[in-house]
């Protein structure tokens, strides 16, 4: 019998083998098209040498090896950029490894074929495409499901050629339930091509797998950090980063944390992690601005729920790693959580505290931080399109009572509403309740630690995409920090958009290599204070506003502060 971790793992699950690849691809097309015996014969040969001996020179290369800690992978040249996909930074997660802290993957022999996505974590995946066809860029997410899910990706413009080219991190968002690094929409080879940089998307443990608080219903020691193993393999993969990404054509000095939704709320808590600090060195928090966690209480509460939905007593805790995830997923999912059930668990020691409340995290106080929302948010979320005046009266009522009358009238008084519809307004107005409070108050706390600079942004641009009815949504952003211009909620691709999004990608481009936003492509950014208040409004007409909408903010300031970004 052969070594499992030999040569073997290249035909791995979610794995797409050479032979497959150039069965469907245009060299073998071309191959076949020009009936040529001689070119069939040169295709085969090429076939069966090392990898290396692929094309005349480099730019014409099409496989791509690179020695990692764990064994040799190779990567697939696409339109100039190498791509490896499904790397494994950590072992499996199943069996006597669930509820645990991520382990070391276990080395292989031969070489790893890393050109098809890996596995993403157990989740119950919601299928909005139905309903918003713009929700497929995050909704499809290839690679297959299973605990094999402790796997990254990696786009670069060039492998061992020692170039120091900053590396930028991103999380996924889906709250800390649903998502993976596998999605389209987080696809990171315009980026890397765009800006000579490292991009890296991360795959992890999610929900009741990553964040199953046990440690006070009785159970054996070893379960002590369930509650926030999700987010230790987030520590995890940037130890990945830190040991590997040299090969990469990355410096492992100059790592970009960010995320957006889901992807700013682990942001927000990496920042707060002991085990997180001297991983990154700038940060990002995309309309994710999380405070506060889940509390012990909490987690245990919702710990008991889901044992007492799988008939597991508490004395029995260890026989959740005899089962089936299939079973404890279906046992979650009986739950109705949603995005706002299972997440880190403030346990005292992985996370000794809430990430920004009551102060900015101590840990990652020399970290400079962007930090946003867009102005619609919240649109995403609601579906009353049709709402008129009448009716968004009787909404903010219900909702806000005795304020109701007073919100109205502020926001239909503010410029920033003058050509939106009830709907935008709606959603403007629930954004700034939840997404945008908690983003201004987690930039007044970096702020005020004084070590390293808070910057701030507000995304203004409407999406064109669905007759421009969403406004400047929620998630628009992410297709415009890759450089991604085609996608159904950011729009088709226009001259206007692409000029927009070349702005943005050339900002964060900056921001990875030198800690600061500023580029020639934009009006200086002055770093965030409580005094000016200064405002990156990215639009068509991209300028800094000292603190824009403030009348809005300062009524906000007198509401209780939320604990989530979603109110």
């Amino acid at each position: 019998m052969k070594n499992e971790n030999s040569t073997r793992v290249n035909q791995a699950a979610g794995a797409t083998s050479r032979r497959d690849f150039l069965t469907g691809s245009s060299l073998a097309v071309a191959a076949v098209a020009a009936g040529s015996v001689a070119a069939s014969k040169a295709s085969a040969q090429a076939q069966q040498r090392p990898p290396s001996a692929l094309g005349a020179s480099s730019d014409r290369q099409l496989f791509w090896e690179v020695e990692t800690t764990q064994g040799k992978v190779q990567g697939i040249a696409n339109t100039g950029i190498k791509e490896f996909k499904g790397i494994p930074y950590g072992a499996p997660t199943g069996g006597k490894n669930r509820f645990m802290p991520p382990r070391k993957p276990a080395s292989w022999t031969g070489v790893r074929e890393c050109f098809g996505h890996g596995q993403i974590s157990p989740q119950t995946v919601a299928d909005l495409r139905s309903d918003y066809g713009m929700m497929i860029q995050w909704d499809q997410q290839p690679g297959g499901m299973g605990e094999d899910c402790l796997v990254l990706n990696v786009w670069t413009p060039g492998v061992n050629d020692g170039a120091k080219r900053a590396v930028l991190v991103s999380f996924h968002g889906g709250g800390f339930a649903t998502g993976s690094g596998n999605a389209p929409g987080f696809d990171g080879a315009q980026l890397a091509k765009f800006g000579d940089v490292v991009v890296v998307t991360v795959n992890h443990r999610l929900a009741s797998f990553g964040y199953l608080h046990l440690a006070d219903l009785g159970a054996p020691p070893e379960f002590a950090e369930a509650g926030v193993t999700g987010v230790m393999d987030l520590v995890a993969s940037l130890e990945w980063v830190r040991d590997n990404i040299e090969r990469f054509g990355g410096d492992p000095g100059k790592v970009m944390i960010f995320g957006q939704s889901g992807g700013g709320a682990k942001t927000s808590t990496v920042l707060a992690m002991p085990s997180g600090k001297g991983l990154f060195h700038r940060a990002a928090v995309q309309s994710g601005s999380s405070l506060r966690l889940t509390t012990r209480e909490e987690g245990t509460k919702l710990a008991s729920a889901l044992l007492a939905k799988l008939n597991i007593s508490k004395s029995n805790i260890a026989d959740l790693q005899k089962i089936s995830w299939q079973q404890i997923l279906e046992a979650q999912s009986s739950m109705g959580l949603g995005l706002g059930g299972f997440g880190p668990v403030v346990e005292g020691k992985v996370l000794p505290h809430h990430p920004f409340d009551p102060v900015a995290p101590p840990e990652s106080a020399d970290i400079p931080v962007i930090i946003s929302t867009a102005l619609e948010d919240a649109a995403l979320a609601l579906t009353n399109f049709d709402l008129d005046d009448a009716g968004l009266k009787r909404l903010l009522n219900q909702r806000f009572k005795t304020k109701g009358d007073e919100i109205y009238a502020l926001y239909k008084r503010s410029s920033w509403t003058e050509k939106k519809t009830p709907f935008q307004v709606q959603a403007q107005i629930f954004t700034d309740s939840g997404f945008r409070r908690s983003a201004i108050t987690q930039a007044e706390r970096k702020a005020a630690l004084g070590k390293a600079p808070a910057y701030m942004y507000l995304w203004a641009y409407d999406s064109p995409g669905f007759d421009g009815k969403f406004g400047a949504v929620h998630g628009t952003d992410v297709s415009a920090t890759f450089n991604n211009y085609r996608d159904g909620i950011g729009g088709t691709g226009s001259r206007q958009q692409r000029a927009l999004w070349n702005k943005f990608a050339s900002t964060w481009v900056a921001f990875a290599k030198t800690g600061s936003p500023n580029n020639s492509t934009i009006p200086n950014w002055p770093a965030y204070d409580a005094a000016k208040r200064a405002t990156m409004i990215f639009d068509n007409d991209t300028r800094v506003d000292n603190d824009p909408r403030g009348e809005i903010r300062k009524f906000w300031d007198q509401m209780p502060l939320p604990t989530s970004p979603l109110g």
